[in-house]
């Protein structure tokens, strides 16, 4: 008998794949769409940060980086977070992600600068992850130290993109697009595959098989899943190779991110079938309803530090966020679990949560 019903369902799952290859739009969509947008974004989108965080070191402490620390203070692109008193402290702040910006002070910066010596006094480091961002964060860095200060003015200032010392803006943006690729394919797709089963009929047909609710719902979100897989594989392949890429940490670890978060889109695709009885509004409810969201509060174009602060709170509830979050820290900076785990636990209840809720909400009968 439980033979009989593992064959039955191969067989739905089997159906399932061969209705998508006959769409070829859907084909597009799948297979197509996400290369395009890795390219496109990769490549042609540049970005503005505000409110910046960054720490200081300032074994110097005398009146004249104090009032360039004040300086940093009042300005509007800068948030200082902390005053530390150790290197290993900003190596930390930049791999958790607390920061994007340090300014670190000689210890002798006043006499230097009394000297008109041409060693670098201080150092700006930047985090290189987004390169225009960090470009852009040390020229502001440099105007602020030289305002209003006739000894920053000669000051040579030594800057270091952590990360990406290149500047490629594609290191910011392949992560993103992961996300975005993953959100269209698993949630707008899914959503529209079931819906349509509602709207012809179909979905009675399969509700009186043999197959239990479970079984059937996995034998929808199976074709999708194996191919958010094939696109994960193919983006990366492509980032890596076409546009140089790296990434610096562990395999493992982003595989078991990536496929948390197909969990986590395929959960709201199933949720959003459940609460709709139309392809159209299923479109719009994943396309409207989650991909610009997507776009606009995952960090993905816009950073997330110049956003007022009630739309920082709404970014807290987009899944893409917390996805692209860990995936940087993963492929470009190196980085190790401790550093992704808040990303990665967020993720996780969020994947538990919504497949709950989708299943609870999945109706038996129509």
């Amino acid at each position: 008998m439980q033979a009989q019903g593992m064959k039955q369902f191969r067989s739905f799952v089997r159906k399932e794949f061969l209705q998508i290859f006959r769409d070829r739009r859907t084909l597009l969509i799948l297979l197509v769409m996400p290369l395009m947008l890795v390219l496109m974004l990769g490549y042609a989108i540049k970005t503005e940060l505000n409110n910046a965080r960054m720490a200081v070191l300032d074994p110097s402490k005398d009146a004249e980086t104090l009032r360039i620390k004040e300086r940093f203070r009042a300005s509007q692109y800068f948030t200082v977070v902390e005053e530390t008193e150790s290197r290993a402290r900003i190596d930390e702040l930049f791999r958790r992600g607390d920061i994007s910006l340090a300014l670190v002070f000689a210890p002798d910066f006043a006499e230097s600068g009394a000297r008109g010596g041409r060693e670098a006094t201080v150092q700006l480091i930047a985090d290189g992850t987004d390169p225009n961002q960090a470009a852009l964060l040390t020229g502001y860095a440099q105007g602020v130290m030289a305002a209003g200060s006739a000894a920053a003015e000669a000051l040579p200032v030594e800057t270091r993109m952590l990360y990406n010392p290149q500047q490629q803006s594609s290191y910011n943006f392949v992560p993103g697009v992961m996300g975005l690729v993953l959100m269209l394919i698993c949630a707008m797709m899914t959503s529209v595959a079931i819906v349509r089963e509602k709207e012809t009929g179909t979905m009675e047909v399969l509700l009186a098989s043999p197959l239990s609710p479970m079984q059937i719902i996995l034998s929808k979100i199976a074709p999708y899943f194996t191919l958010s897989v094939v696109n994960i594989v193919t983006v990366l392949l492509l980032a890596t190779q076409v546009m140089g890429v790296p990434i610096r940490g562990s395999m493992g670890w982003l595989a078991v991110v990536s496929v948390l978060f197909i969990v986590v889109a395929l959960a709201l695709g199933l949720l959003i079938s459940t609460l709709v009885s139309r392809q159209m509004e299923a479109l719009l409810a994943s396309g409207i309803g989650l991909m610009m969201p997507t776009l606009v509060f995952s960090g993905l174009i816009f950073p997330i530090e110049s956003m007022p602060a009630a739309l920082g709170w709404i970014s807290n509830l987009i899944p893409a966020r917390w996805y692209i979050s860990a995936m940087r820290k993963i492929m470009i900076e190196g980085a190790g679990p401790e550093s992704f785990a808040p990303e990665l636990c967020i993720t996780a209840l969020m994947a538990v949560a919504l497949m709950a809720a989708a299943l609870k909400n999945f109706k038996v009968r129509l």
